[in-house]
């Protein structure tokens, strides 16, 4: 039982330490505030702020929990050694075993402490050099992605999706949410290059294609980042379907542009003008932190535009189909023989490669 008794108490100790760093009290406390707040009795006169406090006390709990958890089970562990009932020593073993494993399992997730980390995500893929063999390239991106996401239970929502001239889409904008995305995801974010076949081509000559792939930290409140009104040109027109077919009779669609970035959002998806502007301005402020990421700049009135274009010389992971199989990310160094695993969503020894790599 020694033996146990020392083991808890090692645990205990480190358990006690990460919940410190992590100042899980403090997020008790917001969690609480959130959940008083919300039994006001106006607060679900505003609905999508009501949404965005449930939303935040939800993940505020699911950060909070699991080591409210272990810590339990550590005490009632600890009581039962000090028993001294020799009989039940198997099964307190057996405990610790779980215990430590889940310890394991919750310290990997410590990497991501990143400031968005926690966010969902908004991807979205655009079919660069390359023509159709691209724009078919993209989709095959897009199928990728969204197999990931649902290998892990996570919810994929189309936001827009334009499609190509003969095959594939020219882009698309997804959104995924789940626990820790924004940190799963974000070293995706770059050009993707494709080495195959051309089904496209009469000769099946070789073929290379380039797709960029945005990731972005799903920022749906104005405060996380702000936005001067002054900055912002807002056009409004008339939604337009394939073939040129009016999908709306009247200008829901709408076009925001950051003025001093160049950055354009356009959504005409909703039937109503007024979810057009709040998914294009979801987007637009999403986007923004994204660069302030890539930019390491603290305000949004420090950003340049974007300039990374899809093409040959940008890209961070190579796709091979032919004349061998290999995917190989140009950062992490890490490469695989499984071309057909990684596109059908086998995507995280990938990832794990470049979380380690950015420790």
């Amino acid at each position: 039982m020694l033996v146990i008794i020392k083991k808890v108490n090692e645990l205990d100790t480190e358990v006690a330490d990460v919940m410190r760093r992590l100042d899980i009290e403090a997020l008790k406390q917001e969690a609480e505030e959130l959940k008083i707040q919300s039994l006001g009795q106006e607060f679900w006169a505003d609905n999508i702020k009501a949404q965005e406090v449930m939303k935040k006390i939800s993940k505020l709990e699911s950060r909070i929990q699991p080591w409210i958890e272990i810590e339990t089970e550590l005490s009632e562990v600890k009581e039962l050694a000090q028993l001294n009932d020799d009989s039940i020593s198997p099964d307190l073993k057996k405990q610790l075993a779980n215990i430590n494993k889940k310890l394991l399992a919750l310290k990997k997730e410590l990497q991501f402490s990143g400031k968005y980390d926690d966010h969902d995500v908004i991807l979205s893929i655009h079919a660069g050099a390359g023509g159709t063999d691209a724009q078919d390239w993209a989709q095959m991106l897009m199928r990728m992605y969204v197999r990931w996401a649902e290998s892990h239970n996570y919810k994929v929502i189309m936001i827009d999706e334009s499609s190509g001239d003969e095959a594939g889409i020219k882009s698309v904008t997804l959104e995924i949410e789940g626990k820790f995305v924004f940190g799963k995801l974000q070293y995706e974010h770059g050009v993707h290059r494709l080495v195959r076949l051309s089904p496209f081509n009469s000769d099946n000559l070789r073929q290379t294609s380039f797709a960029k792939v945005e990731i972005m930290p799903k920022v749906d409140t104005p405060n996380e980042v702000e936005i001067d009104e002054g900055d912002l040109k807002i056009d409004v027109y008339r939604s337009g379907g394939k073939g040129g077919q009016s999908v709306n009779t009247t200008d829901s669609a709408v076009r925001v542009t950051h003025i001093p970035t160049k950055t354009v959002v356009a959504i005409q998806n909703e039937r109503s003008q007024i979810q057009n502007k709040e998914t294009a301005m979801t987007i637009l402020r999403s986007r923004l932190a994204q660069l302030q990421i890539e930019q390491h700049a603290e305000k949004v009135s420090e950003l340049k535009g974007p300039n990374q274009s899809a093409e040959w010389g940008n890209q961070i992971r190579s796709y091979v189909l032919h004349p061998y199989k290999q995917v190989k990310d140009l950062r992490s160094k890490y490469e695989t023989s499984d071309a057909d695993g990684v596109l059908d969503g086998k995507l995280d020894d990938l990832i794990n490669a470049n979380l380690e790599n950015n420790l």
